[in-house]
């Protein structure tokens, strides 16, 4: 009889009320809290970074109120200027929440050094795939007096003639001089002071 008394004095009630009401403010401000920090329902779209700077790219994010990390890689494109974004993970458009990073592939200084496969000797139609597969553009062609026709005599990039084992950018521009199929062997005048073109002219004089 003295429990169910207590269960019903003002006393336990007032502190059940008192614990029931700290539960619940305990529970609203944890749910406010994961809210706040996970902004369920909230939702911001990716800018467009590409073509930006670094710094144009990373003023842009702080906007959005969205982080950042550049992504390690060697890519380039010719189609953009130096160190500005090529590339973004996720992409422009893309709906994410607040904080989340955004990795940034920044354009690098240009193409690697690749060796140039020589094709001095071969006929253009062997040269041009090999250069094309190799990563290079096949430029101007010019001719030359020479007995095989479109054969390649010379290699050259920005004028300047290319030896075996030279190393030039990819999608660099290389210049093919060509035989043009009308030359011939030339012989050589004698020299009129050799051997042979005195015996030649004691033998006329006989």
């Amino acid at each position: 009889m003295s429990l169910i008394r207590f269960v019903f004095s003002r006393i336990f009630l007032k502190q059940l009320l008192f614990m029931l009401l700290f539960l619940f403010a305990l529970v609203s401000a944890l749910l406010f809290w994961l809210d706040s920090n996970t902004r369920h329902g909230e939702q911001i779209e990716v800018p467009d970074l590409s073509g930006m700077t670094l710094k144009e790219a990373l003023r842009a994010l702080e906007e959005h109120q969205l982080s950042h990390a550049i992504l390690d890689t060697t890519s380039y494109n010719p189609n953009f200027a130096y160190q500005t974004v090529i590339e973004q993970i996720p992409a422009s458009g893309s709906f994410v929440k607040q904080a989340r990073k955004i990795y940034l592939s920044i354009n690098r200084s240009g193409y690697k050094m690749t060796q140039v496969p020589f094709v001095v000797g071969k006929t253009l139609r062997q040269a041009q795939p090999a250069l094309r597969s190799a990563g290079f553009t096949v430029g101007k062609l010019t001719y030359k007096k020479y007995i095989a026709k479109d054969e390649v005599l010379s290699m050259k990039f920005r004028q300047r003639n290319l030896e075996q084992g030279d190393q030039l950018p990819l999608t660099s521009i290389i210049d093919l001089e060509l035989g043009d199929g009308t030359g011939g062997f030339e012989i050589e005048a004698l020299d009129r002071d050799s051997p042979l073109h005195s015996s030649n002219r004691k033998r006329d004089t006989l």
